[in-house]
């Protein structure tokens, strides 16, 4: 793995833990394989994998970096209808991998969920760091997301819809599901307008690792 230079970041020791993270720089480091032990490495030092295939894994942690606040979260009157609507049915992992390979859907400029994320992801779904929000309608899954979970923070990955405001009814369903289960930090990564909507504000990356510091000393179960 190729780095930039050395200094403590944020969480437990570990491979990333002796990364400097540049102001201004997102790609932080190249290299390693994409294996649970050190994704999850990643995640706790406010770091992320994401890259194409053929490409060697890249490690990312934007600056300034999204989140959304847990107590912001902003639904619409529309969508409060939507998720109160006797047709839907939220569920927590239920069907991990289904969610995963539905968010690589439909993807006109490609997508970096390929089957080494696919199958690494799984294997972090089946020791218990990775989490999927799913919401069917009449038995047929039509909507969901998926991230990972570290102390009192969670990833939001990457989300999925098949029918309308589905996948935005399984955000609403994991920020309550957080809230409730006492986790303190919920990363989005990249702003974008969507996701603007729903509350999401950029803090700077150095504010973000302090949060992560933070979360990452919660005892806090999904």
């Amino acid at each position: 793995m190729t780095r930039g230079a050395t200094s403590g970041t944020a969480g437990s020791d570990g491979p990333f833990a002796a990364l400097e993270l540049l102001p201004g720089t997102d790609l932080v480091a190249a290299g390693g394989e994409l294996e649970p032990m050190l994704v999850m490495d990643a995640y706790r030092h406010g770091i992320f994998p994401w890259y194409d295939v053929g490409d060697p894994v890249l490690w990312w942690s934007p600056d300034p970096r999204a989140i959304l606040p847990l107590d912001a979260l902003h639904v619409s009157r529309r969508l409060q209808r939507r998720t109160r609507s006797a047709g839907f049915e939220v569920v927590r992992d239920r069907a991990f991998e289904q969610v995963v390979r539905a968010c690589d859907e439909n993807r006109p400029d490609g997508s970096w969920i390929h089957e080494a994320v696919i199958r690494c992801y799984t294997r972090m779904h089946e020791q218990g760091d990775a989490h999927s929000v799913e919401v069917y309608e009449e038995g047929a899954l039509v909507g969901g997301l998926y991230g990972v979970a570290f102390g009192g923070g969670f990833a939001a990955e990457s989300m999925f819809h098949r029918v309308d405001d589905a996948s935005k009814i399984a955000l609403v369903a994991l920020v309550e599901h957080l809230h409730d289960r006492g986790f303190t930090l919920l990363d989005v990564q990249f702003l974008t307008p969507h996701l603007e909507r729903f509350g999401c504000i950029e803090i700077p990356r150095s504010e973000y690792l302090e949060r992560v510091r933070d979360a990452v000393s919660k005892d806090v179960s999904w």
